[in-house]
């Protein structure tokens, strides 16, 4: 059996993972993992036993993003990632591109070494995803 290469179609490489900020690319990303939650509120009825119908809440898109690297570009201009705000997270795939967007980080956790402006894990909570075929 073969080892499988990162950069075989069907796995997102750090090339192809990244953070836009005014449609410019301002990182890159290793690696990402996405949860979509949705609550859902029962309708109950007066003397009824069981509920009479389920009400759909919003959906709410929640990344965690591993080993952010900042671009050359973003660190000249001086990239913030504690100010970024109404950014884009850009994933694209073999047979399409997601895309998450208007996110707001929720939590940061950095872990660097001398020299590099990297970003060891940021979550974020997006409110719009859309996906197009490439």
């Amino acid at each position: 059996m073969s080892a499988i290469s990162l950069g075989q179609a069907g796995f997102p490489t750090s090339s192809d993972i990244w953070l836009e900020l005014d449609g410019k690319k301002v990182a890159v990303v290793q690696s990402y993992t996405s949860k979509a939650t949705r609550n859902s509120v029962a309708v109950e009825a007066f003397g009824e036993a069981e509920p009479v119908a389920t009400v759909q809440g919003p959906l709410c898109h929640v990344i965690q993003l591993s080993r952010l690297y900042a671009t050359d570009s973003a660190v000249a201009d001086g990239l913030d990632f504690y100010a970024m705000k109404n950014f884009s997270l850009v994933i694209c795939k073999p047979d399409r591109k997601v895309i998450y967007s208007d996110c707001q980080w929720s939590d940061i956790q950095e872990e660097a070494k001398l020299g590099q402006t990297v970003v060891e894990k940021l979550t974020l909570v997006a409110r719009n995803r859309l996906e197009t075929r490439a």
